[in-house]
């Protein structure tokens, strides 16, 4: 069933509907247009263009339809297939549903539904990873380990110090979601094609009946707008970026010349060639993800960049990256909650690592300075020690200092620091 034969004296080639039709993949919208299709009838029954009684019929009707099978391909797009299921329910009364309506208002206010459910999912997703790292970072808050720059030995901080900073991550994406969430919570139906509905439709109540805070204000920009789109995929998308790091530095952390922490058996792979090996996988592939979904938001962006007003076709293209993003980020986040859940620490190991001279050389110097001697002095003290080879506990003796990675963090108690005390108040300000 096409909705727009009329105008043309044959039907649509098998070359056309190969390239054109979308009912392969858009199909994902089907409960979004099923919704969005109900709001209307009785938004058409509110402005006396159907009866109470031909309401009812229409709104029985669609909800008794089914979602598409499988293996059903003979539709254009999710509109038609459920235009056809409709009619096959009440009839030519179907065809009254579209009154006032049009495709691109109907394939908006779709998207934005899938969109708001889309990201409560992702917002719930990443709780969940973050929960991991804030129950992590309550149990080895006082656990050293070597902190890093340039990939280099820097001085100590503690695990639940390195958590709490990919729940900070975690935190900004979370609220980009949120506010991409508020922008896009209003509804284009009732725009029409492009210049409104000629139906005498309260727009306000037919938003609010959708769980939307208000209508659109244009319908031009109702027919034609997907920011809300690419605003998921560019929070999806630096959500992925945070991911990938978390997953660089735990394969890092889990490699066997490092091996501060063993993976989880059941989140870890092996080889069919070396029987010794325990992969990060579910960490490499959130790594690679990262990469990809890179693809999909520049593949939008470029899609969206050079549109006139109002509908185009090019449109019809916006709803795979999507549909992509959403089912990867749906198996990601869990799999690498679940990671962090099993992940074993070594922690004497850590600690060892925590406590070499290259960790602690500015504890060091610190400390000397704190004798009254000008940092620089001390800095370039200690930095020559350093470069001769000189143990630290000979120069600490020396100016009759101590020092100690207990110390280290210890004194790392200001506001964001990695002191455990600090580590434990920030974990629990987390959790909350």
């Amino acid at each position: 069933m096409t909705l727009w034969g009329g105008r043309f004296a044959s039907g649509p080639s098998d070359l056309l509907r190969r390239f054109n039709d979308s009912f392969a993949f858009d199909r994902e919208l089907f409960a979004a247009d099923v919704r969005g299709s109900l709001a209307w009838a009785r938004a058409l029954a509110n402005a006396g263009a159907l009866t109470a009684e031909e309401c009812a019929s229409i709104v029985e009707g669609l909800e008794a339809l089914d979602a598409p099978a499988a293996d059903d391909d003979t539709h254009e797009d999710v509109h038609s297939y459920v235009e056809a299921k409709l009619r096959e329910r009440v009839g030519a009364l179907a065809g009254k549903l579209h009154t006032g309506r049009s495709r691109n208002d109907q394939v908006a206010t779709d998207l934005k539904l899938w969109l708001k459910s889309a990201c409560d999912e992702a917002l719930h997703l990443i709780d969940g990873v973050a929960q991991s790292l804030v129950r992590v970072a309550a149990e080895e808050a006082a656990t050293p380990m070597p902190g890093y720059t340039h990939l280099k030995q820097a001085e100590p901080v503690t695990f639940g110090h390195w958590c709490l900073a990919y729940v900070e991550m975690l935190g900004r994406d979370a609220s980009r979601i949120a506010d991409a969430l508020r922008r896009g919570d209003e509804c284009p139906l009732g725009s029409g094609a492009l210049s409104g509905t000629p139906v005498a439709i309260d727009r306000d109540a037919l938003a609010q009946s959708l769980g939307f805070a208000r209508a659109t204000a244009n319908s031009l920009d109702s027919v034609s707008d997907r920011d809300f789109a690419a605003e998921y995929l560019f929070a999806a998308t630096l959500l992925f970026s945070h991911l990938s790091r978390t997953a660089e530095d735990l394969i890092f952390f889990t490699s066997d010349e490092v091996a501060f922490a063993e993976l989880p058996d059941a989140m870890a792979t092996g080889s069919s060639r070396m029987p010794q090996k325990k992969n990060p996988d579910v960490l490499e592939l959130v790594r690679g993800h990262a990469g990809r979904a890179i693809g999909e938001l520049t593949g939008l962006l470029a899609l969206l960049k050079g549109l006139p007003l109002a509908y185009d076709k090019d449109l019809q293209l916006d709803k795979e990256p999507l549909f992509r993003m959403r089912a990867t980020l749906a198996a990601a986040l869990p799999a690498l909650a679940a990671l962090i859940d099993g992940l074993q620490l070594d922690r004497a190991r850590m600690r060892e690592a925590a406590s070499r001279d290259l960790l602690l050389a500015t504890t060091l110097t610190d400390a000397i300075t704190a004798t009254g001697m000008p940092f620089r002095e001390a800095h370039e003290l200690v930095g020559n020690a350093m470069r001769d080879r000189t143990p630290l506990q000979s120069v600490a003796a020396k100016y009759n200092v101590t020092f100690s990675v207990d110390e280290a963090l210890a004194k790392r108690s200001a506001k964001g620091g990695t002191s455990p005390q600090r580590v434990k108040e920030a974990a629990e300000a987390a959790r909350r």
